[in-house]
């Protein structure tokens, strides 16, 4: 895919970039590091611009010639979420004839991978192979997870098996690729070739390889890789990550005591510790559990944040509690301040009609600031048919069928429906129109809350 550089250029541009490094004076170094420390104490965009403007045309232009100050924009701007600003920013730094270093790369890759802007990224591996930087450990590793963030495993697998002294970096960006990918037995794989390498696991790696084993939900497996987490917390950093995704492993392997037992041992806990804990449990069907887990992160003084509420909710489904759903509905709009998402709203509607309210359930869906997904659909089509509502169940249907003209599953639900009010002509209506689009087999709705 990438062209090879002969060696001689690779030699001058090398002999360029060092011999940039040295154009100012000490002066204007200490000038740099000043502006850098500047840069890191903005707080949103509006000082940070404030900041360009005046070193790109006013007092600073001497600083310009020097990668370190175009770095510490560029990081700054990714630190501030805004990606497309710092690829900006790299461009103004090509375009002012200043060549990239061994620390502006994965800057950029970092506000490539956010905006997941892959033409950018391609030219950026470009350029790091013209520079004969492109194996450094942490540019390889920016390449590494772009690839891998857009599913292409290829390239990413090929950048990692073309370096030649692979570190640790390298192998946790294709692990952590590969994991959020849905590639989890591909991860657990690479895990097993990191170990026979030599290499030694650490916070980054273990929290990637045990969400894949929550993936997969092999308990044998996940019990194994605890023992690797107690290895990997002599590197000094904090294990709350490494702690947190046990508990969510735990969850997904249907082994809630021994969630419990790992969230009991933490010294601290963050708001993902507890929404691991609580999601784990509404997960299956451990509605009261979640519940007095909610009741406990509150007291803690420990702010829910969305996803929290998503287990919450979800909680309230499994454990049919409509009043209860409800209120915490209102408590995250009211008291937090969330703004509800279509998970949110999803789970409602999922509550709603379980308990028959399905003019309640309609009217959420038609209140919603987004439209509805096949998920929220499916799941007043699933209520629809529970209850036997004609009228509505027809009104969904439509939007099923606008949603996904190719699924069939529709029609199936529909005339069970139809079937179950004794509609017999309108059962046979529906069977005519399976059978003229030639339905084998279709798949039924679900409305389980914890998919959408």
């Amino acid at each position: 895919m990438f062209s090879s550089i002969k060696p001689f250029l690779q030699k001058k541009i090398r002999t360029r970039l060092i011999n940039s490094q040295f154009l100012t004076t000490n002066s204007t170094l200490n000038l740099a590091e000043i502006t850098a420390n500047k840069l890191s104490k903005c707080t949103n965009l509006e000082e940070l611009n404030q900041q360009y403007i005046e070193i790109t045309k006013n007092s600073g232009r001497k600083l310009l010639w020097n990668p370190f100050i175009w770095n510490s924009f560029i990081r700054s701007y990714v630190r501030l979420n805004s990606p497309y600003l710092a690829l900006r920013v790299y461009l103004c730094m090509s375009k002012s004839n200043v060549l990239p270093d061994f620390y502006t790369i994965p800057i950029v890759m970092k506000a490539v991978c956010q905006s997941f802007d892959v033409q950018a990224g391609f030219q950026v591996h470009c350029v790091a192979i013209k520079l004969g930087i492109d194996l450094n450990e942490f540019c390889e590793s920016g390449f590494i997870s772009l690839y891998s963030k857009v599913g292409d495993f290829g390239n990413a697998k090929k950048v990692f098996e073309q370096s030649p002294e692979r570190k640790l970096g390298s192998w946790n960006a294709v692990i952590g690729g590969l994991t959020h990918g849905g590639q989890a037995k591909e991860a657990i794989n690479m895990f097993m070739e990191l170990l026979k390498s030599g290499l030694e696991p650490d916070d980054v790696t273990m929290v990637s390889v045990i969400s894949a084993c929550g993936s997969l939900g092999d308990l044998n497996l996940a019990l194994q890789l605890h023992k690797y987490v107690f290895e990997a917390k002599r590197f000094g950093k904090s294990d709350m990550m490494m702690m947190n995704s046990l508990i969510d492993m735990y969850g997904k392997c249907g082994r809630m005591e021994l969630a419990y037992k790992v969230f009991v041992g933490m010294v601290e806990r963050n708001v993902l510790t507890w929404t691991s804990l609580i999601m784990g449990y509404a997960m299956h069907g451990h509605a009261d559990d979640a519940l007095e887990c909610f009741h406990c992160m509150r007291k803690a003084g420990v702010r829910p944040n969305h996803v929290t509420f998503v287990g919450v909710l979800s909680a309230c489904v499994h454990g049919g509690m409509v009043e209860e759903g409800r209120r915490y509905f209102d408590m995250m709009v009211y008291t937090y301040q969330i703004t509800p998402m279509l998970q949110h709203y999803g789970v409602m509607v999922d509550l709603l009609g379980r308990a028959g309210l399905l003019n309640e359930a309609r009217e959420m869906v038609e209140s919603m600031p987004m439209d509805g997904n096949v998920i929220i659909w499916g799941a007043l089509m699933g209520a629809c048919e529970k209850h036997g509502n004609v009228e509505m169940g027809e009104w969904v249907a439509k939007h099923l069928e606008e949603l996904e003209p190719w699924n069939d599953g529709v029609y199936v639900v529909l005339s069970n429906i139809y079937a179950g009010a004794g509609m017999w002509e309108d059962v046979e209506r529906v069977r005519m129109i399976m059978k003229s689009r030639k339905i084998a087999k279709s798949p039924a709705y679900s409305s389980a809350a914890l998919s959408v």
